[in-house]
């Protein structure tokens, strides 16, 4: 397939750098319209009024000439008013002057406005058809003593300049804009690339350690990193953490396995040899070492659960007071045969449900109790006794053994530590460390409690809700 040996989702996502660059230039360019069409609407506007108020001087010099001598309007061209309307592009100029519907001179097919709809003394400016081209009129309407119609004056020009003139600042506008997108994105490209360079570094960091004889866990050093890439690094480094102890819980339980079984293997090597020479004593040895070996990996794949690395499962609510008696009928053969009675103290009327794994409960309860057996005295007694404190629900573990020494109390939860070394009764030195690891993957706390003769481990189990249970 063309796909195969290629992660999930690589080649279809877009690379960083060019949907930095599209977010960027994206606005940017939109922005680029906005201001086009903003100074676009200015130019119009302001190359209108700047003609209007030219043509507006033109028709006020006409007007003011207009006058009443004997009863008649008279008036008289200025050529400076059309000297002032003369531009490069040589718009032709057209006026009128009327007296009411008479006309007094100019051009008499020049659209004409109603006198009705006009104030008098206040030009006004308007864009209409002449001769086949656009033409912008600017007229006024003046009141003479003496005469009763209204005096209509009008100056027109066509509208090339006006043309001329916004298509030259539209182009100027388009040059600027052009200009500033293309500086812009000149400049992106290498902004882009001093903003991605922890990136860089980062990405660095991790390939460095790509083929290696032995992999690297340690935390990465990519040096300075921006604020948007410090969670990135602690996410990995937190990975790198949990792989950490996931590797290292396959090679302790890999050197722990070789190691203890090293031992009942050869043993039973030996035996098979003298059982093949006839000696019967030879099978007990064999079973002897078998029950070893098979509590041994029993063990190891217990701890191996407890200590397993990645998230846990939810947390459950587990009746302590059921499990206690489930251990007890489990190991009550065990006891019988050791000469150790079992007891279970817990008031009936209290509630002894905590939030916790119920089979981690079982490994560590089974594991002291059978502790309790293995280190105890013929007649002597291993009691679990569940009680509620002020802010948990306790389970404490007694028995009447020899107890634990106060020098080796921080180091009875290690792997394979046995108090009394090879004069101690049969064991795998692993069932403490195994009660510690389950507990602390539950948030349960474990301790030695002094308690007189024997050995007292009481397991804390913290409460989660009003009372201390589900």
């Amino acid at each position: 397939m063309p796909n195969e040996g290629r992660p999930s989702g690589e080649g279809r996502a877009i690379a960083l750098r060019t949907r930095l660059l599209a977010a960027m230039l994206g606005p940017m360019l939109g922005a680029a319209a906005i201001i086009g069409v903003g100074g676009a609407t200015l130019i119009s506007d302001v190359v209108r009024r700047t003609n209007d108020r030219v043509l507006g001087g033109a028709l006020g010099a006409i007007a003011e000439t207009v006058q009443v001598e004997r009863g008649e309007v008279t008036l008289d061209l200025p050529p400076a008013a059309f000297g002032m309307l003369e531009n490069s592009e040589r718009d032709n100029v057209y006026y009128r002057i009327a007296v009411g519907g008479t006309l007094l001179t100019g051009y008499a097919d020049l659209p004409a406005p109603d006198p009705r709809t006009m104030p008098v003394d206040q030009p006004r400016f308007r864009f209409a058809r002449y001769r086949g081209q656009d033409i912008r009129i600017g007229e006024v309407k003046r009141s003479l003593p003496r005469i009763a119609d209204p005096v209509i004056v009008q100056v027109a020009e066509t509208l090339d300049n006006r043309r001329a003139l916004m298509h030259r600042l539209m182009i100027a506008l388009l040059i600027g804009e052009l200009t500033l997108v293309g500086v812009a994105i000149l400049l992106l490209r290498p902004a882009l690339g001093w903003s991605l360079r922890p990136l860089l570094r980062l990405r660095r960091a991790v390939e460095v350690r790509d083929g290696g004889a032995r992999p690297d866990f340690s935390a990465l050093d990519a040096g300075p990193l921006p604020s948007e890439l410090r969670p990135l690094a602690r996410a990995f480094n937190r990975l790198l953490r949990q792989l950490d102890q996931a590797t290292g819980g396959v090679r302790r339980f890999t050197a722990d396995a070789s190691h203890q079984m090293r031992t009942p293997i050869s043993v039973l090597k030996v035996q098979i040899e003298l059982a093949r020479r006839g000696s019967r004593e030879a099978f007990d040895e064999i079973a002897d070492a078998a029950q070893r070996l098979e509590r041994l990996v029993t063990q190891l794949l217990a701890l191996a659960r407890a200590e397993e690395a990645g998230a846990s499962p939810p947390l459950e609510t587990v009746d302590l007071k059921e499990v206690s008696a489930v251990v007890v009928n489990r190991l009550i053969n065990q006891a019988i045969q050791a000469q150790v009675e079992l007891n279970l103290e817990a008031s009936d009327a209290e509630s002894y449900r905590v939030e916790a794994h119920r089979t981690l409960v079982f490994e560590i309860l089974a594991n002291l109790v059978d502790n309790g057996i293995r280190y105890n005295r013929p007649g002597g007694t291993v009691t679990i006794a569940l009680a509620q404190g002020e802010d948990a629900t306790l389970m404490t573990v007694s028995d009447d053994g020899p107890g634990i020494a106060v020098e080796h109390r921080d180091k009875v939860f290690e792997r394979f530590f046995r108090v009394g070394g090879a004069s101690a009764p049969e064991g795998t030195g692993l069932g403490l460390a195994i009660v510690q690891s389950a507990a602390s993957r539950m948030g349960a706390q474990v301790e030695i409690v002094e308690g007189g003769a024997g050995t007292h481990i009481r397991v804390r189990f913290p409460r989660r809700g009003e009372d201390g249970g589900a």
